[in-house]
């Protein structure tokens, strides 16, 4: 047997370790070894009977080694996780199964924010992690259907492009004003009461319950000390977004129920209407419907009722004369730039082909996003930018005057070229001299790996 498809029979195989001496019996192959797990769920009656089925089990861990991620308080990392798995499964399981497991405090992160300030995750073990995945997958499975169809956010099948063209579309229907909704710290602010109040409405089981409420309750390490948490839902961990759709549900409802036409993305919502004095009559209901029914706070310094061309959602804006065309919102354009700018700094001391791989995988990052606007222009602007960026920073990179001048001339510029390049002072200036363009034409760019950001279509 191969190392590595040992390696998958163990991580197959956690759950049930009772079942691995049949398991040798069969032929290899996940598929046998699944045949052989048994699940003791004689005594096991609802939604945590699905969660602890082996079959559920094995796609949670999956994922959680998929994702990799940081380890929690414990310091235990995710290729650690299947040998602890298959050393206290049957207890942890039986803890589960009784309503009895303590999940461990989360560790407390932050992490920088594209639009400034920092964010707060709280990230939970990587057991916490597998069992919060496999909770996950059940509820999500059940409940999914139910949710609004102007709900975007953290939901298989769905994503960010498909809210932007949904608001687009609304958009483009006449609705000229948006009712934009930011709310204040909405994923630490969440009020456990309300949360589980909904939850329970949709399971009865009480072990599952009493499962989410430890989570919510399991506290955040900080400096060595574990702090009780008497609200929010941390992001970081698997259930969290989904947690955060379960009680934003009621205000999807409430929207429906008024008729309105909203796209909802976590907790990113945007209300389309056609006057400004029915988005600033909607704003004031629903700011009153947030704080009274579900305890969340408007943050009104990023809240508005507006055009839509002077708002952005996800990234982008909408905006064109007769038809609405899907714009990359100055704000996204202004972070793109500071970050290229970044890579190709003078004082980054990698070499050329280290800074353009460096640049390759974030531009690709940023088309895969980005590129679903609708302004080709300006895509093939930020190409002539991006290059003009790396042609400025090779001209830095040279010494003045003569080496310049036998820089240009190896790369087979004629002496006249080079001597009018090498006199200009501004690296700036010089990287869009004609010079510059011949001695380091598209072809080398592509030769880099520099990918384009404006690709035309065929």
């Amino acid at each position: 047997m191969t190392d590595k498809r040992r390696k998958k029979r163990q991580l197959l195989t956690f759950c049930e370790p009772e079942a691995s001496e049949a398991c040798e019996a069969k032929k290899e192959g996940v598929e046998s070894e699944m045949a052989t797990i048994k699940p003791e769920n004689s005594a096991l009656d609802g939604v945590m009977k699905e969660v602890l089925n082996p079959r559920n089990l094995k796609k949670a861990l999956k994922q959680v080694l998929r994702n990799k991620g940081a380890a929690g308080i414990d310091g235990m990392t995710t290729e650690q996780l299947p040998e602890y798995l298959k050393a206290n499964w049957s207890r942890i399981k039986q803890e589960l199964m009784r309503g009895a497991y303590m999940p461990k405090a989360v560790r407390r992160v932050e992490i920088p924010k594209a639009t400034g300030g920092k964010r707060q995750l709280g990230i939970p073990t990587v057991v916490d992690r597998f069992i919060q995945q496999a909770v996950l997958q059940v509820l999500q499975d059940k409940w999914d259907s139910t949710f609004s169809m102007g709900s975007y956010g953290f939901r298989p099948g769905k994503s960010a492009h498909q809210a932007i063209r949904q608001a687009q579309k609304h958009v483009s229907s006449g609705l000229q004003i948006v009712v934009d909704i930011d709310l204040e710290q909405f994923f630490d602010r969440v009020n456990h009461d309300i949360l589980m109040g909904l939850i329970a409405k949709r399971v009865g089981d009480r072990s599952i319950r009493k499962l989410l409420r430890s989570y919510l309750n399991a506290g955040v390490m900080e400096n060595g000390l574990v702090k009780p948490t008497e609200e929010g839902t941390p992001q970081g961990g698997p259930l969290s977004p989904f947690l955060s759709n379960v009680i934003l549900d009621e205000l999807d409802r409430e929207l429906e129920k008024r008729k309105l036409h909203f796209v909802r993305y976590a907790d990113d919502c945007n209300i389309y209407v056609r006057s400004q004095r029915a988005g600033e009559r909607v704003m004031t209901s629903i700011t009153k419907f947030l704080n009274r029914r579900l305890k969340l706070k408007v943050n009104t310094s990023k809240s508005a009722v507006a055009e839509p061309w002077k708002r952005k959602f996800l990234g982008f804006t909408f905006g064109g004369r007769k038809v609405v065309k899907r714009r990359i919102a100055p704000q996204a354009m202004t972070r793109m730039k500071a970050k290229v700018r970044l890579i190709t700094r003078r004082t980054c001391g990698g070499s050329l082909q280290e800074i353009a791989k460096e640049l390759a995988i974030y531009l690709t990052g940023w088309r895969g996003y980005f590129g679903f606007c609708e302004t080709p222009s300006v895509l093939a602007a930020l190409d002539k930018w991006i290059r003009r960026r790396i042609r400025s920073l090779i001209w830095k990179r040279w010494k003045r005057g003569r080496t310049r001048y036998r820089e240009l001339r190896a790369l087979g510029l004629t002496e006249h070229q080079a001597a009018q390049a090498a006199c200009t002072n501004s690296a700036w200036r010089a990287s869009n001299h004609a010079a510059m363009h011949a001695a380091f034409p598209l072809a080398f760019f592509k030769d880099l790996g520099i990918p384009n950001l404006y690709q035309p279509s065929a």
